[in-house]
């Protein structure tokens, strides 16, 4: 397998660092930290969290900004959140696309069809224990955090990767087939985020904006120079758009897209995955966030390249704006999304990986046992990312909200699960 890019361990170091310290600062002045994350950018009528919402959120510290009467407010935490996260999820649906539609595709043919079945019961099974350990604590526990659902259901891919490795070891097939059951599990959170949790009220009109920005783009800057150039060996106009043009057409069309997304009332951090399949691209894939990729010369992964760093930064930023919870905020939501994690995974992944692998005869890669499944959902328990993410669109601002966070946070307690859990099944580890 080629080697996975440095951005993981860069991107895990840089998250983990804004991480701790949101927590510290929101355990030892929680007010200014508070007053940080929602601190109002620009008040206006397009882009942002509806007045109201804000108003509410800050609370008395409203009335200390002075402003004339607007239908939105962009705050510190929205610029995060719901703009320069598109650019993450943007890399995230660049790997998921390449997965499944390039030749050579992770996520193609037989040899996917056992990790997506894993995928499944990772998901499935953490819903299960989330929603029936809440139905088992009452109505009024059950009502309060019931669309929390999603919570528990997400797997931090730089963060399994690495636990993976160390469990594993770098050769062994159990790591590849984690990746493979990380990237299906946030495709499928990309689309729960989107159908699921919308941002306001739904306006599918606006998708319009969207589509036809993709088309758009699609067909003047990738299609019609090639078509053009049909017979030429050359490329002339390809090649100048390529070079004269470069990513400048898509970032307009993102930004486009981005605003349509916003506007129909779906979360806008999704806005920019449209665009991403409309980008010139290699024939084949490499594999998952491949370290080979960033010496290709097509323009989506020269736009990834790109990206790398100052994705490092959005996610350092994340972590400042999320994880800021106070310990005192742990109550059932916590234990209830950190149940779904570290029970429902690993036994929903070794469940619907054993169905695949066995009942269905997909099969299992050369060098894996089946035991090894329950381990591997053992390292995919760890959230953090995207179950940070899902809570914060899941719950209003409150208690709920920081309680389902404090779970997402502790999920870290799966990576030593899994190493006593490696330990006891006696995982013989692979370098290389």
């Amino acid at each position: 397998m080629y080697r996975v890019w440095n951005f993981l361990t860069n991107y895990s170091l840089l998250l983990i660092f804004g991480a701790l310290i949101a927590l510290v600062w929101a355990n030892t002045d929680a007010h200014s930290y508070h007053l940080m994350v929602e601190w109002p950018l620009w008040f206006n009528d397009l882009i942002g969290y509806d007045l109201h919402h804000w108003e509410v959120a800050m609370g008395e510290d409203a009335e200390l900004f002075g402003h004339a009467e607007t239908a939105k407010v962009l705050t510190v935490h929205y610029l995060v959140n719901d703009i320069l996260m598109a650019f993450f999820f943007a890399i995230a649906g660049k790997e998921v696309w390449e997965a499944v539609i390039l030749e050579n595709g992770s996520l193609r043919g037989k040899k996917a069809a056992t990790p997506l079945f894993a995928t499944l019961g990772g998901m499935i099974g953490p819903i299960a224990v989330y929603l029936g350990l809440a139905a088992i604590l009452g109505s009024t526990t059950f009502d309060a955090v019931a669309n929390g659902w999603a919570i528990p259901t997400a797997t931090d891919i730089a963060f399994s990767y690495l636990v993976g490795r160390i469990v594993f070891g770098a050769g062994h097939p159990a790591v590849r087939f984690l990746l493979l059951l990380a990237i299906a599990d946030d495709a499928a959170g990309l689309i729960i985020l989107a159908v699921f949790y919308p941002e306001g009220e739904l306006a599918p009109i606006w998708l319009l904006l969207s589509l036809f920005s993709a088309l758009g783009v699609f067909y003047l800057f990738n299609r019609l120079p090639r078509r053009l150039d049909r017979g030429d060996q050359l490329r002339p106009r390809s090649t100048w758009v390529r070079q004269k043009l470069s990513w400048w057409p898509y970032l307009i069309a993102g930004a486009l897209s981005w605003f349509g997304f916003a506007q129909a009332g779906l979360h806008p951090a999704l806005g920019l995955l449209p665009i991403v399949p409309t980008l010139p691209h290699a024939d084949r894939a490499f594999g998952i966030f491949a370290e080979a990729e960033q010496y290709l010369t097509d323009l989506l992964n020269h736009t990834e390249h790109l990206l790398k760093h100052p994705v490092e930064i959005v996610l350092f930023l994340f972590g400042l704006m999320n994880a800021g919870v106070e310990f005192s905020s742990i109550s059932a939501p916590t234990w209830l999304v950190l149940a779904g994690l570290i029970i429902g995974k690993p036994f929903g992944v070794l469940l619907f990986g054993y169905i695949g692998a066995h009942t269905l005869k997909f099969g299992l890669p050369q060098g894996m046992r089946t035991v090894d499944l329950f381990v591997i959902g053992c390292v995919a328990a760890i959230g953090f990312t995207v179950s940070l993410f899902v809570a914060s669109v899941a719950f209003d601002p409150g208690p709920v909200q920081d309680a389902a966070k404090m779970g997402a946070l502790l999920s870290f307690a799966a990576a030593a699960i899994s190493i006593v859990a490696g330990k006891l099944t006696k995982v013989q580890k692979q370098h290389g």
